[in-house]
């Protein structure tokens, strides 16, 4: 059973996070009803669509890139049970010093990288803005949107990872006095 205190929010941002996750779980049923509208067309009418299958991906992968925010503020990310099950409490909070630390290196990098991506899908090699499109022949922006919610969603997480760190720290400080 989970501990009361691990399902509550460790700040506001990780509590707007929570809340703007649930609201747009919805979006999962969303995309099982387009897709079975799809099916439906394709197989019983004969006449697909040619938007469901590019939407239905663009709004799993940004659900997916935004699980991201989601699990850190709800703690549900990967951990080694293995090791941090079996140790003190004092140890484990500097385990979660260290996860921070790397959390937030991996994150500032990986935003460095996004903005690059997301540079290229937004502006022309001439600085003319225009955003990259799939190519299909709906051809909607959604690479574009989904590199620019990836380098947002990480950037998020860079401060999620810095206010989980300083709460961390503040934490063993106070453990020595």
């Amino acid at each position: 059973m989970s501990n009361p205190e691990e399902l509550q929010p460790r700040n506001r941002l990780d509590a707007g996070i929570i809340w703007a996750g649930n609201a747009i779980s919805v979006l999962f049923l969303f995309t099982v009803l387009i897709s079975f509208y799809e099916v439906l067309m394709r197989y019983v009418f004969n006449a697909p669509t040619i938007w469901v299958h590019e939407t239905a991906s663009f709004i799993g992968g940004t659900l997916f890139v935004l699980g991201g925010a989601y699990g850190l503020a709800t703690d549900k990310h990967v951990r080694v049970v293995l090791i941090y099950d079996h140790v003190s409490e004092r140890t484990k909070q500097y385990l979660n010093v260290f996860h921070h630390i790397m959390g937030l290196l991996f994150t500032v990098l990986l935003s460095f990288a996004a903005w690059t991506m997301t540079e290229g899908a937004w502006y022309a090699p001439w600085g003319e803005m225009r955003l990259e499109t799939s190519g299909s022949a709906w051809d909607p922006a959604y690479p574009a949107l989904l590199k620019a919610l990836i380098f947002g969603t990480l950037c998020l997480m860079s401060v999620q990872f810095m206010l989980h760190l300083i709460q961390e720290i503040h934490g063993l400080v106070k453990k020595n006095k």
